[in-house]
C-alpha cells in the first residue's frame, strides 16, 4: 500500500471501562505498535439499551481518540450478543436448541436466523452504525457480528426449511427420489410432512440430515447478508468480513466466502498443536478464496481461557505463530484482546494488557516487539500469493455425510485424515491451496483428494478432465463413493473417478486399531494402513505397493494410472504419514513440483519452509519449531533476511524457535 499500511492489532472493548482506563489505552496502543482496532463487537446493549433509542456518543469519542493516535477501525455491527430487552419483548428472536426447546437469555449468538423480528432489529442497528461511520476517515473494514456458529431448530426455521426444500426439489416425488425415501418406507406426501432430523425424529436418511446441514449453513448466513446489504446501502465500497473459525463443522465457509470482500480468521491452536495442522487451517482459510490473501482476524497473545489447559504462550512462541500465519497467506496480524477484563468468562484469557499491566509486562514487549517487525516487514508482503501447483480438496459436505453416516468405521474423521495428507505435503515443504472440490483447478497440477466420499457429476467430470490434460490426482478410500445426496453411485465407488483411476472398488474393510494393515512396495519399504482398506481390481491401472497382511495379502494397495497426459494414483488403504509421504514425494517429483528450497528439497524435519511472490517481491519463509539450530539450502540469488538484516547465500541457518524472512534482492 502507498501508506505503508499493515493491520496490526486486534478486539478493544472500551465499553468494559472508565474514562481514565481508556486514556491509558491510547496511551498505550501506540507503543504496542497497533495500526488497528476492532470494535466494538458486543455493545447492542449500550448502543441501543431500549428499543428505538440510540446512543452513538461515547462510540463516537473512543473512534475519534483511536482516530487521533493515528489507528484504524474494523468497525463490528455489534449483533452477535442480543440485548436483554430484545428477547424479552421478542422470545422468537432466541434460538431453539436440537429438540426445538427454545434457550433462555444470555451468552452470545444465541439469536434464531429465522426470526422476522432478530432480522429486523440487527439490520437496523447495523444500518445504522453504517450511516453514521461510513464516511468516518479512520474505517477501514466492517465486521459482521462474530463467529457464527448456532444453527436453530425452532418451528420458524422448521417451515423455512420445508420451504427451502420445496424450492429445490419442486416436487414431493423428486424429493423421495432423491433422498431414496422408500427405504424404511418413508415416502413423503408432502413438504408439509418433512421435520428436522432430531434426535428422536428421522435420523435413518443421510440425504434428509445433510440437507438439514445444507438449510442450517444457509440460513445463519443469510443472517449475515442482511446485515451486509444494511451496510451497502451508507458504504458502498469498503471492505466488509465476518470472523471464521477453520473446518468449523456448522457452516460450508466456502460458501459463506462468495459474500465477503474479505476471509479473515480466528486462530487459537492448542498448546501442544502440530504446526502442519494449524498450517492447515491458514491454508483452508486462504483457499476460501482461491488462494487469496486472508486477514488474521483474532489469536491469543498469550493464553486461552477456555482450553483444557490455560497455558502460557512461552517467549518467542507468539511471534513463531504470527509469522506462520503470514507465511501462508495472511495479510495482517491481530488479536484477541486488548485488555483483560475484570470478570465474565473470558477474564482469563490471554490479553495485550494484563490484569494491572503496563508496557513493562512481557506479553506486551513481546507484541510491542513484533508490532515493530511487521510495521518494517509487512506491507512488502501484503497482496503477495503462495505460487501453488498443488491443491488439496476439502469438502464440507463430504464431512456431513461421513458425520452423519452407519459405517464404515467410528473412527473414521474426515478433518483428521485430510489433515493426514496435508502433513505429508507439508513435510516436503510444497507449497498446496485447499480448495474446494467445486474450485477452478486449471492452474494446480497436482490434486489430492483425500476422503471425497460426496461428488457431484459435473466435479468429476471436471476432475477427470484436469487429469486427462496433464494433472496428477492422488486420491484413495472411500473416495467417489456417493452422489451429492449421499446415494451410491449405480455403479459403485469409485463413481465419477472410476475412468480416471482405472481400478474398481470391490470391497471396504474397516480395520479395528489392534488389527491394522499395510503396504510392501517392490523395493521392500513398508508402511501401515489403518481405519479403511478397500479391495480393487485394475481396470487400466498398475499395482505400485500390495497389502501385507488379512485375506487380500498381495492384493493392490497403492495403483497407478496412467490418463491422457496425466496420471492418477489410488491408495487403496488409508495410510499413515510416511506412507502418504513416499506418495506425494514420487507424484511431485515426476511433476517438478518441490518446495521452495535448491531443487525443491524438502525441509529437515521441524523447519517450515513457505513461499510468497507478489508486486512487493518474492519471499522465502522459514521457521524453526525445535529448540536445535537448522540449516536449508537456498535457491540462487542473493537473499536478505528482512527481519535481520542479515544477507544470506546458499545455505541459510535458523536458529531455535526463530523465523526467516528472506526476501529477494535485485
Amino acid at each position: 500500500m502507498a501508506d505503508r499500511f499493515f493491520p496490526y492489532g486486534g478486539d478493544y472493548n472500551p465499553d468494559q471501562w472508565p474514562a481514565e482506563v481508556v486514556a491509558e489505552d491510547l496511551r498505550l496502543m501506540p507503543l504496542a505498535g497497533w495500526t488497528i482496532a476492532t470494535l466494538p463487537v458486543f455493545a447492542w446493549s449500550l448502543l441501543e439499551p431500549e428499543e428505538g433509542r440510540f446512543e452513538f456518543e461515547w462510540l463516537d469519542e473512543i473512534i475519534d481518540g483511536l482516530h487521533g493516535k493515528g489507528i484504524r477501525i474494523c468497525l463490528a455491527t455489534s449483533t452477535a450478543t442480543l440485548p436483554a430487552w430484545l428477547p424479552a419483548a421478542y422470545p422468537d428472536a432466541l434460538v431453539a436448541e436440537i429438540g426445538g426447546q427454545r434457550v433462555r437469555h444470555g451468552e452470545r449468538h444465541r439469536f434464531c436466523p429465522s426470526s422476522p423480528n432478530f432480522l429486523r432489529l440487527s439490520t437496523r442497528l447495523a444500518g445504522k452504525i453504517a450511516e453514521r461511520y461510513a464516511a468516518h476517515p479512520a474505517l477501514e473494514l466492517w465486521h459482521v457480528s462474530n463467529e457464527y456458529c448456532f444453527p436453530c431448530w425452532c418451528e420458524v426455521c422448521a417451515a423455512d426449511f420445508q420451504r427451502w426444500l420445496q424450492e429445490k426439489y419442486e416436487t414431493i416425488e423428486n424429493l423421495n427420489a432423491k433422498w431414496w425415501m422408500r427405504f424404511w418406507g418413508h415416502s413423503y406426501g408432502s413438504f408439509s410432512q418433512i421435520e428436522p432430523p432430531h434426535v428422536n425424529g428421522m435420523r435413518c436418511h443421510q440425504s434428509a440430515t445433510l440437507d438439514w446441514r445444507r438449510f442450517q449453513s444457509e440460513k445463519l448466513l443469510d443472517a449475515c447478508r442482511a446485515e451486509i446489504a444494511a451496510i451497502r446501502e451508507h458504504s458502498p465500497t469498503t471492505p466488509i468480513t465476518t470472523n471464521m473459525m477453520g473446518p468449523f463443522f456448522p457452516l460450508d465457509y466456502y460458501e459463506w466466502a462468495k459474500e465477503l470482500d474479505v476471509v479473515s480468521f480466528d486462530s487459537y491452536p492448542a498448546w501442544n498443536a502440530v504446526p502442519a495442522d494449524v498450517a492447515f487451517n491458514h491454508g483452508l482459510m486462504r483457499g476460501l478464496k482461491g488462494g487469496k490473501p486472508f486477514w488474521l482476524l483474532e489469536q491469543s497473545p498469550s493464553q486461552q481461557n477456555w482450553a483444557p489447559y490455560n497455558r502460557l504462550k512461552a517467549p518467542g512462541e507468539l511471534r513463531r505463530q504470527s509469522w506462520q500465519a503470514v507465511a501462508h497467506g495472511a495479510d495482517s496480524i491481530m488479536y484477541f484482546q486488548w485488555r483483560k477484563s475484570r470478570g465474565g468468562i473470558e477474564k482469563l484469557h490471554g490479553a495485550v494488557v494484563e490484569h494491572g499491566g503496563d508496557e513493562s509486562f512481557r506479553v506486551f514487549q513481546e507484541v510491542a516487539s513484533l508490532g515493530a517487525e511487521s510495521a518494517r516487514v509487512g506491507p512488502d508482503i501484503q497482496d503477495s500469493r503462495l505460487p501453488a501447483r498443488a491443491a488439496i480438496l476439502f469438502s464440507w459436505p463430504c464431512w456431513w455425510g461421513l458425520s452423519a453416516s452407519s459405517g464404515p468405521n467410528r473412527d473414521l474423521n474426515y478433518v483428521d485424515e485430510v489433515r493426514r495428507v496435508h502433513r505429508a505435503v507439508h513435510q516436503l515443504g510444497i507449497p498446496v491451496d485447499i480448495l474446494s472440490p467445486e474450485a477452478d483447478l486449471s492452474g494446480y497440477d497436482l490434486i489430492l483428494a483425500p476422503l471425497l466420499s460426496m461428488l457431484r457429476v459435473e466435479d468429476g467430470e471436471r476432475i477427470t478432465e484436469r487429469v486427462r490434460q496433464g494433472a496428477t490426482l492422488i486420491t484413495g478410500a472411500f473416495s467417489g463413493f456417493t452422489n451429492e445426496n449421499d446415494l451410491v453411485w449405480p455403479e459403485g465407488p469409485p463413481g465419477q473417478l472410476t475412468e480416471a483411476l482405472g481400478i474398481k472398488v470391490l470391497e471396504t474393510d474397516a480395520l479395528p486399531p489392534e488389527r491394522p494393515n499395510g503396504v510392501r512396495w517392490p523395493d521392500g519399504e513398508e508402511h501401515e494402513v489403518s481405519v479403511l482398506a478397500e479391495r480393487i481390481a485394475l481396470k487400466g491401472a498398475e499395482a505400485m505397493a500390495h497389502y501385507t497382511s488379512d485375506f487380500y495379502a498381495g492384493e493392490p494397495a497403492i495403483t497407478r494410472h496412467d490418463f491422457g497426459q496425466g496420471e492418477a494414483w489410488f491408495c487403496a488403504g488409508l495410510l499413515h504419514e510416511s506412507g502418504m509421504r513416499r506418495v506425494v514425494e514420487t507424484a511431485a517429483k515426476r511433476l517438478g513440483i518441490g518446495s521452495p528450497l535448491a531443487g525443491g528439497a524438502a525441509p529437515p524435519e521441524g523447519l517450515e519452509v513457505s513461499e510468497r511472490r507478489g508486486p512487493g517481491g518474492r519471499f522465502i519463509f522459514l521457521l524453526n519449531h525445535t529448540k536445535s539450530a537448522l540449516k536449508a539450502p537456498l535457491p540462487e540469488g542473493r537473499w536478505r533476511c528482512r527481519l535481520s538484516g542479515a544477507a544470506a547465500h546458499g545455505e541459510a541457518e535458523v536458529g531455535p524457535g526463530d523465523v526467516l524472512i528472506l526476501g529477494l534482492e535485485e
